[in-house]
Parts: structure tokens; C-alpha cells; sequence
């Protein structure tokens, strides 16, 4: 089979999977944290000059749900978030697949702060590795309040 022939071949897949009938499955709470802790990636949004920024973050869920994330004190998130106060973020993650449509997203809306206590952090840092080459010194919680996900699903 030529190069054109298969690639007419994958078009004509794709194709179809374009034309499967899918729906959207609400999650419940349980199910949609569950699924944002298989994620090893996800976005956090917070208030920039009052307005919205999203940055990507690596995370991890702990035993009580909230979300950790780590970040630089110099960071616009740790600017954000500094504090005793606590300030409100969102959170999301998803593992959507472009070709068949089909897939999560969560999205945890919740209230951030930076983690104070030295055995906590000491913790942290241990379980959760910053993807970057810089130096992670501040770890931030997000409680979560308002859970909320869905799967995209053929049907």
C-alpha cells in the first residue's frame, strides 16, 4: 500500500470516528476526584491584575482531596495565593483524545492557600516533583468546595 493509500485509509477512520454519536456523563464528586487523581497534569486559574490567569501545574491529590501543587514564591500564582487568607481558584484537569472525541474533565473550584507547616511542606516536597528546571519553594493547597466533571462517551 502506497503512503497516499494509507493515509486515505486513516482519513476515512477518522472520519468515521467523527461521526459516532457521543454524550456527556455527569460525575459525581467521588468520580470526578478520583479521576483528577489519575491526572498528572492540570491548569489552575486565579486572579491576575483582576483578571483570569491560567497556568499549567503538575499535582497531586492527598488523602484528605485537596490538591497540592508546588510553585516558585516569586510566582504570579504565589503572589496570588499569598497570605494567611485564603484566596479562590479553580482547578482543572482533563485526558480528552482529539481523534475519537471521547474522554474526562474536571473541574474543582476551591480555596487556595500556601502551606505553612514545615512537616507538611518537608512532605510534599518529597511526593510531588516539579516538571521544571527552578527551584519549587512555596506549596499551595486548594480545598476543593465545588467539584464538578464529565465524560465524554460514545454512545
Amino acid at each position: 500500500m502506497s503512503s497516499s493509500e494509507s493515509r486515505s485509509t486513516e482519513v476515512a477512520a477518522e472520519v468515521s470516528l467523527v461521526d459516532v454519536a457521543r454524550e456527556i456523563i455527569e460525575l459525581d464528586r467521588a468520580q470526578a476526584m478520583r479521576l483528577l487523581s489519575s491526572a498528572p497534569l492540570g491548569r489552575v486559574v486565579f486572579t491576575r491584575d483582576a483578571l483570569p490567569a491560567i497556568r499549567p501545574v503538575n499535582h497531586l491529590v492527598d488523602a484528605d482531596g485537596d490538591i497540592i501543587v508546588r510553585t516558585r514564591l516569586t510566582s504570579r500564582l504565589t503572589s496570588a495565593v499569598r497570605g494567611n487568607s485564603a484566596v479562590v481558584v479553580a482547578y482543572e484537569a482533563d485526558d480528552i483524545d482529539p481523534v475519537r472525541h471521547t474522554g474526562w474533565s474536571v473541574v474543582v473550584t476551591g480555596l487556595a492557600q500556601p502551606i505553612t507547616d514545615p512537616e507538611s511542606i518537608a512532605r510534599y516536597e518529597k511526593l510531588l516533583h516539579p516538571w521544571v528546571d527552578k527551584v519549587m519553594d512555596t506549596v499551595i493547597t486548594i480545598h476543593p468546595e465545588i467539584v464538578s466533571g464529565i465524560r465524554l462517551v460514545e454512545k
